[in-house]
């Protein structure tokens, strides 16, 4: 079985496990105790916070531990909004923020406050210019991601944290999918990020909180990590992740280099092999690991199901695979297509032989889910008529968009589709299915039932 889904959760590394085990033997005792066991364990617990704010590049005294990197998200947000509640109540984030994030920011404004998310470029990364122009006298807080969790996309944090510091706006970035390979460059003000990511256990986030930054803990506090996660600490988890995040960090630079090239080989090749591709992300500035494309034509749910028949544990951000039946929303502020998204995500020790493997199944098993969902064939369609309808009212991603590809042939240069469709996923597909085949697309219209969907053939 060949595990593609690093950026999910990474598998534990082996100086993790042992540093685990070590820690439960020696670490269990309440490190707030001035009892022999209790001193070991503050040891543990102060050696392991100078580990992780050394890999970080933070003081000591600003990093806390917390029970994931979830909860440090939210406890980061909610202190430095409190903190500067006098500023006022704006807060930005951009369009393709993590969703611990964005619910953080749900909730700001249901309190009454107001959220700006910046658009992003087709790449998935913010423009400088435009994350500065949003920032306000009454901004205060602004959030970025240091890299994408789906695309793998690095963004310009160093640039916007010079933006932000001008307007005197605290930044806070989320640096989950990236610790692992480097620190944050930028002058930012907080940062979180979580374990499993880089292959320490789950259940251990980090938030740092830079000296003057004002910073309120909201909810009950107790006397632990500055009053920022209370309850007692997770001592040979923290300790593991520590020590994980250190010993990654000794190997990022050599093994950042092998898996890159192996995600430019994924990248180069699946366009070839693959008909009807859009390979997403920025081609340069991206994370070592992670490369996404979407297949039209293909159900993501059925694909992942086919994959891991075959051996393979990938991720994906189509609408199909998911209970709620939306489009993951940085594919959708990307502009690009949701149907049948496959994110590979090589962990660290990937073997070539299994990516040249995947290669090797992956056209194969797409042409057999296009297959069993009737995906159009290339014909020669006579033009019929000016406007065509198609009702897909009630089908699912990526039904409309066969639909629509197999009747485009039958109107002339200048004819009209006009696609029902109540499926969420359609309101992107479709834009991004013109964009690939060289369509115009008109917009969208109010239906009796659902929304119209029109597209005018343009060759």
């Amino acid at each position: 079985m060949s595990y593609f889904d690093a950026a999910s959760a990474a598998p534990l590394h082996p100086v993790a496990r042992q540093a685990l085990l070590a820690a439960l033997d020696d670490g269990w005792a309440d490190p707030s105790r001035l009892y022999r066991e209790g001193r070991k364990a503050r040891m543990l617990l102060d050696a392991a916070r100078e580990a992780a704010a050394e890999a970080v590049g933070c003081r000591a005294d600003e990093l806390t531990f917390t029970p994931s990197g979830t909860r440090a998200v939210h406890t980061g947000m909610a202190g430095a909004l409190a903190g500067r509640r006098r500023v006022g109540r704006h807060l930005i984030v951009s369009a393709v923020e993590h969703s611990s994030v964005l619910h953080s920011a749900e909730v700001f404004e249901a309190e009454g406050g107001q959220v700006t998310q910046v658009p992003v470029e087709r790449t998935g990364a913010v423009e400088v210019a435009s994350y500065a122009s949003a920032l306000r006298p009454d901004t205060a807080l602004a959030c970025l991601q240091s890299a994408n969790h789906e695309v793998g996309t690095v963004q310009p944090v160093a640039a916007v944290a010079e933006a932000c510091r001008a307007a005197g706006v605290p930044l806070l970035v989320d640096a989950a999918q990236s610790l692992g390979w480097g620190r944050v460059e930028g002058d930012w003000s907080l940062l979180t990020a979580s374990a499993h990511k880089w292959g320490g256990p789950s259940g251990v986030g980090l938030l740092v909180v830079r000296k003057g930054v004002r910073f309120a803990a909201q909810g009950a506090v107790d006397e632990r990590e500055s009053g920022r996660a209370p309850g007692f600490e997770n001592l040979p988890a923290i300790v593991a992740a520590a020590a994980s995040l250190r010993a990654v960090r000794a190997e990022a630079e050599q093994e950042a280099v092998r898996l890159r090239e192996l995600t430019a080989r994924i990248r180069a090749r699946v366009p070839e092999s693959v008909p009807d591709v859009e390979v997403v992300g920025d081609a340069e500035r991206r994370l070592p690991g992670i490369v996404t494309f979407s297949c039209l034509y293909v159900d993501g749910e059925t694909l992942l199901h086919e994959l891991d028949r075959e051996g393979f544990s990938v991720s994906s951000g189509s609408s199909c695979t998911s209970s709620t039946l939306t489009p993951s929303h940085v594919l959708k502020a990307m502009g690009v297509l949701s149907e049948g998204n496959v994110r590979v995500s090589l962990p660290a020790g990937t073997a070539e032989g299994d990516v040249e493997r995947f290669l090797e199944v992956l056209p194969r098993v797409v042409a057999g889910v296009r297959e069993k969902l009737g995906a159009p064939v290339p014909t020669a369609a006579v033009p019929q008529a000016e406007e065509v309808v198609v009702d897909s009212l009630g089908k699912r991603c990526p039904i409309p968009v066969i639909e629509l590809a197999k009747v485009i042939g039958t109107v002339p240069v200048g004819g009209r589709v006009r696609v029902l469709s109540d499926d969420e996923a359609a309101r992107l597909d479709i834009p991004a299915w013109c964009e690939m085949r060289g369509q115009e697309y008109e917009g969208e219209e109010k239906a009796e039932r659902g929304t119209a969907y029109l597209v005018r053939r343009v060759s």
